[in-house]
């Protein structure tokens, strides 16, 4: 036979192979199910109750996590050579092993047609299971591994990557005010540079938006009373933000440049009569322009009178510039802090994510990476306080988190709810 034809045959059934393996791998489904361990998913029997059945000769036990309308609970149903066993006859204690070392013990206790247990399985249900049972005097035990939201990646592959992490702890909340402004020119900073004898314009030195020095020549003008000429030099070092001169033409009252020091400017923000009880001088703001450059000041001047087209009340920020990040006319938003929360535990915004139902960060133990469900209380700019979920003193992914949900839904090991 033609060896390209044999070739393509062989592939042609290699990628038929694939495929059926592909479909054939089993589907997430509620807790009673797993999930895989960095994406080695193994399918498991399961019982007329959907839940996991484990099986030991003709006794078995079906395991399910219940959750309709009360936190999460196990539900555990017992058959003897396939038939239901009276919940009463069987003795069950699970204990979860969960990845920072934590182990919860659950006993249990008749409850209808099932074995209830006496905690709750709280969120991840990912750990290693130990079940221990007795019936009519004879023991059985089994444990398995039951993942989701987990994830193994190598430390320098975390760090190629740009994942960082960082410990959750204590922080200051501050609550703030968000303020619309504007950057302004300070009014001690900004010289208007004029002829100090009328007369003639003989030559020009510089142009608009040129950076002058003090002492640098400007221009040069000839004098109508001595026909002398004499030089006018910039007062100060700055920006030539205006410029009214031309060779030829004669001096006035008129400004020949306008030179704006913008090393320091002013931040101009606007106060609702609603906020004005809020604020006051010597508070800290966060200034942040449009394309998100941030710069932290506080408040130095509160105006004694309101604007009369919009009735709001100037509160100034004095900002170093010597970047010229901040340019005068630009808008900019200021988030003033009014009030400071200590709290107990709190993360970095940065860290968070969406993750099934909940709010989320991944925290790490050694190569390890698994999701931690949160409960969150008051937030800033930067940190958003925990309620429950995450332990302190927990290493989390601050930078980068999204690459953790991404490799764990690449994965599969996480599931639907």
């Amino acid at each position: 036979m033609n060896k390209n034809i044999i070739y393509t045959l062989a592939v042609v059934l290699i990628s038929a192979v694939v495929a059926i393996g592909l479909f054939m791998q089993p589907t997430h489904s509620d807790h009673a199910g797993e999930a895989a361990h960095a994406g080695e998913e193994k399918e498991m029997p399961k019982g007329s109750n959907g839940g996991r059945l484990l099986q030991d000769g003709d006794f078995a036990l079906e395991i399910t996590i219940f959750e309709k309308g009360v936190p999460p609970e196990f539900h555990v149903y017992s058959y003897f050579d396939g038939k239901a066993v009276a919940p009463a006859d069987v003795m069950l204690e699970i204990k979860l092993a969960r990845l920072d070392g934590q182990v919860d013990t659950f006993a249990f206790q008749p409850q209808g047609d099932s074995l209830r247990g006496d905690g709750v399985v709280t969120e991840p249900h990912s750990f290693d299971v130990s079940v221990t049972a007795s019936y009519q005097g004879k023991q059985y035990r089994w444990q398995y591994g039951n993942y989701e939201g987990r994830v193994q990646i190598g430390n320098d592959i975390a760090e190629k990557s740009g994942i960082k992490t960082e410990e959750a702890g204590p922080r200051a909340i501050r609550e703030t005010l968000n303020l619309a402004g504007r950057v302004q020119v300070d009014p001690n900073r900004l010289s208007h540079v004029r002829a100090r004898f009328p007369g003639m314009v003989k030559q020009v030195n510089r142009d608009l938006g040129e950076s002058v020095r003090q002492g640098d020549v400007l221009a040069e003008i000839q004098s109508n009373e001595s026909l002398q000429s004499y030089k006018i030099k910039a007062p100060i070092s700055g920006v030539i933000v205006r410029r009214d001169i031309q060779v030829g033409a004669t001096t006035g009252l008129v400004p020949l440049f306008i030179i704006a020091d913008l090393s320091k400017v002013w931040i101009e923000l606007d106060v609702f009569d609603k906020d004005l009880d809020r604020v006051r001088t010597g508070q800290s703001v966060l200034i942040e322009t449009l394309s998100g450059t941030s710069i932290q000041g506080k408040i130095d001047w509160l105006s004694p009178m309101a604007a009369h087209a919009s009735q709001s009340v100037q509160a100034r920020v004095s900002l170093n510039n010597n970047d010229h990040h901040f340019r005068p006319g630009q808008f900019v938003r200021g988030l003033v802090t009014v009030a400071e929360h200590a709290v107990d535990l709190a993360v970095r915004k940065s860290g968070i994510q969406a993750f099934r139902d909940f709010q989320v960060v991944f925290a790490r133990v050694d190569d390890t990476y698994e999701v931690r469900m949160l409960e969150l209380g008051r937030s800033d700019h930067d940190w958003i306080e925990v309620l429950g979920g995450l332990k302190a003193g927990t290493a989390y992914v601050t930078e980068n988190s999204y690459l953790i949900k991404a490799d764990i839904e690449k994965s599969g090991a996480s599931h639907d709810h």
